[in-house]
């Protein structure tokens, strides 16, 4: 029998996944190292990632590869700028500025956006998914290192409150990715720009660590 899609973009991209949680900064911010200003840079830099995931979602809708993936209950911008507002106060905008790493991640995310379905696909599996298994990892550890309040201002990013089973939403996402219209060697390029989208992920952690080494 063939491995299910989503089986074999998991196995393929588990080295690049498991370099991105094992960052430095990583490390550092989940285990109470740095304080509360390096979780907000890091919250900064989301915004401008889940933008260019977000910002043309609307021109894929019909796409018969990347459609079935748009889910509003998944969409993040909204709760990014609740958490900067209570991190970083009203003025927030005026002062937030994305990292060249965090540039480049999303320039790539548009990118594909754009031209390539099955790119932004890639893209929108390894941050949604992430944002479900393992964000919320990030949620209880910012709750307890800083003080948020349960799935308040703060960590809202991470708090899918139209999502009332992750469990059960997971499931069918997975079963999305098993059926997504496209050939053996589509699913190729995509797995390869999932395993892309996890390096671009590493890249904005190593940044963002080189700019609090100091913190630590």
């Amino acid at each position: 029998m063939d491995t299910p899609f989503s089986t074999l973009i998991r196995t393929a991209s588990h080295e690049q996944h498991t370099e991105a949680e094992t960052t430095t900064f990583m490390s550092d911010l989940l285990g109470g190292a740095l304080g509360v200003d390096a979780y907000a840079r890091y919250t900064e830099q989301l915004w401008f990632v889940y933008r260019a995931l977000e910002g043309t979602a609307g021109r894929l809708e019909g796409s018969a590869v990347a459609g079935p993936f748009i889910q509003p209950e998944l969409f993040r911008v909204s709760a990014i700028e609740r958490d900067l507002a209570h991190l970083r106060g009203d003025g927030w905008r005026d002062h937030v500025s994305a990292l060249p790493a965090t540039q480049a991640y999303a320039s790539r995310v548009a990118e594909c956006a754009r031209e390539w379905p099955g790119g932004y696909v890639a893209h929108h599996y390894t941050r949604y998914l992430g944002d479900l298994s393992g964000g919320q990892i990030i949620r209880d550890k910012a709750e307890k290192n800083w003080g948020f309040a349960r799935k308040g201002d703060g960590v809202r990013f991470y708090v899918f409150e139209q999502v009332p089973n992750p469990a059960a939403f997971k499931r069918s996402y997975r079963a999305l990715l098993d059926v997504v219209r496209v050939d053996e060697l589509e699913k190729q390029r995509i797995v390869a720009e999932c395993k892309r989208a996890f390096a671009l992920n590493t890249a904005v952690f190593k940044a963002l660590g080189e700019e609090f080494s100091n913190a630590a």
